[in-house]
């Protein structure tokens, strides 16, 4: 069984959890992403295949919680919904916001929060554009194809600064943020390809392999840590597949990928 000691923090680091869940120790603060921590098994039309590499009781000390959005399990399931309940913040979409309520405070995409950092200093969380799956989706009638998606830039005086995906497919959207942000340390990149029966003519509602090499490429960033590539049946291109795309693109020293429930760095 696993221990339920408090994961000790490692600052300007990250630990992939399993599927998106990762851990941004920050500044003095712990920050965690789209957390997942049920057992494997269905959840409705989706089905996990992997447990995570860390309990949720283990990370009972953060700080804050980050939700791209709140609409599929694979991002946001039940013991993952409880823990982002209990935290001190949960920033999210502004849809999520209003379902969820309690410390959950909505950003619209370039939206920003600030929080004060245990050394007096300030991490600026900044809510970025996300395209749940083809650009050309059809879109409701919020102009959201598939459903409400935000990504996240982290930044602060004397920190790298850190783009978290989300469950963004759109190299558009990548190039925007780019262009607006400025220079990105690092990236959280939800890869894995996953495909739904029946959505998109079953075409990519994450960044494939290929994609999130251009993305890094787009943004780069120096330091790239996918995430989202395993532990759910719909996730089409897990390591092997990651590893060859940046390879393909010559970009293989800037990917960061381990065994999850490692710490990868942050800075290069």
């Amino acid at each position: 069984m696993a221990s339920s000691s408090p994961l000790p923090r490692h600052d300007g680091q990250a630990l992939v959890v399993g599927g998106p869940t990762t851990v941004l120790d920050l500044g003095g603060l712990r920050i965690v992403s789209d957390p997942t921590f049920d057992a494997p098994g269905p959840h409705g039309y989706l089905t996990k295949t992997e447990g995570p590499a860390v309990a949720e009781d283990r990370l009972a000390d953060v700080d804050l919680v980050l939700v791209s959005h709140d609409n599929h399990a694979d991002n946001f399931d039940d013991r993952g919904r409880a823990f982002a309940l209990a935290a001190p913040l949960l920033l999210t979409t502004t849809g999520a916001a209003g379902r969820l309520g309690g410390p959950a405070k909505g950003l619209g995409a370039w939206d920003t929060h600030t929080l004060t950092r245990p050394d007096g200093g300030e991490l600026t969380i900044t809510a970025v554009p996300a395209v749940h799956g083809p650009e050309d989706g059809e879109r409701d009638a919020d102009g959201e194809v598939n459903c409400q998606v935000v990504g996240f830039v982290l930044a602060g005086d004397g920190l790298p600064t850190v783009y978290v995906s989300g469950d963004n497919a759109s190299l558009c959207a990548v190039t925007e943020i780019a262009r607006r942000t400025g220079p990105i340390d690092a990236t959280v990149l939800h890869a894995g390809a996953a495909r739904v029966p029946g959505k998109f003519r079953q075409r990519p509602v994450s960044l494939d392999s290929a994609r999130a090499a251009a993305a890094a490429a787009i943004l780069g960033a120096p330091v790239n840590i996918p995430a989202h590539y395993t532990g759910w049946a719909h996730f089409t291109e897990g390591r092997d597949a990651l590893e060859h795309a940046f390879d393909d693109a010559g970009l293989t020293s800037i990917l960061c990928i381990a065994d999850h429930g490692t710490w990868l760095s942050l800075k290069p």
